[in-house]
């Protein structure tokens, strides 16, 4: 019986894979991946050859969950993402949950993770914290409101550039103009950036740019 390696892999900046990550990568014939392209960049870029990359993404992740299992009755596989951890706002989650009723080991790679290199460079507490996923693109008021209800936390979530303005608005509707928050953008890469301050503050800074662009991780403190 095979292992299934969960594998974090860079969220941006390549030199921040782990010489864990890099060994699995190479001993296993097989990775199961969001993005083959992606992959196919990650693992040229470290000189690992030979390897076959199996499309994982989401809406192909009941299909190939059986055909993994199946390759894990003899052989190891690695999973990874187009950028961080599996399964935490990626493809991941029914392919181990799988694995674990069946009996197949499961060994996780730590590493890169935009939720904590988010929280940590907030300024915001970190004793208490809740990372939400992606904003909803529908009822986001009341998302926003239900939220509330879990006073003392520091509040973590992903947004596109596009919808960050409105976002940013409803917040303001919901939790008024002096909410500590921070918008942390393009983390590990090259233009890396956090926005620290009153949520009036913040709000202003992005609307007077041109243009918005990159991963966005929004935090606040309620």
């Amino acid at each position: 019986m095979g292992k299934l390696y969960v594998v974090a892999t860079p969220i941006g900046n390549l030199k921040d894979i782990t010489l864990r990550a890099l060994e699995v990568l190479k001993e296993v014939s097989f990775v199961a991946c969001e993005d083959t392209r992606r992959t196919s960049i990650l693992l040229n870029h470290f000189k690992i050859e030979g390897k076959k990359l199996l499309s994982y993404y989401e809406p192909k992740e009941s299909v190939q969950v059986p055909k993994i299992l199946k390759l894990l009755e003899r052989e190891d596989v690695a999973l990874v993402t187009d950028a961080g951890t599996p399964s935490i706002s990626d493809p991941g989650y029914k392919l181990i949950k799988a694995c674990i009723d069946r009996g197949i080991q499961v060994e996780v790679i730590p590493g890169p993770s935009a939720v904590l290199t988010a929280l940590v460079g907030s300024g915001l507490p970190t004793d208490r914290f809740l990372f939400v996923g992606f904003l909803p693109r529908k009822g986001l008021g009341g998302f926003f409101e239900d939220l509330k209800k879990c006073e003392g936390t520091t509040f973590i979530a992903f947004e596109s550039p596009n919808r960050l303005l409105k976002s940013l608005e409803v917040m303001k509707e919901v939790y008024g103009e002096d909410l500590p928050i921070c918008v942390a953008r393009e983390l590990t890469k090259m233009h890396e950036e956090f926005i620290r301050g009153k949520l009036a503050q913040v709000y202003e800074e992005l609307l007077s740019r041109k243009d918005i662009k990159g991963e966005v991780v929004i935090l606040w403190r309620h």
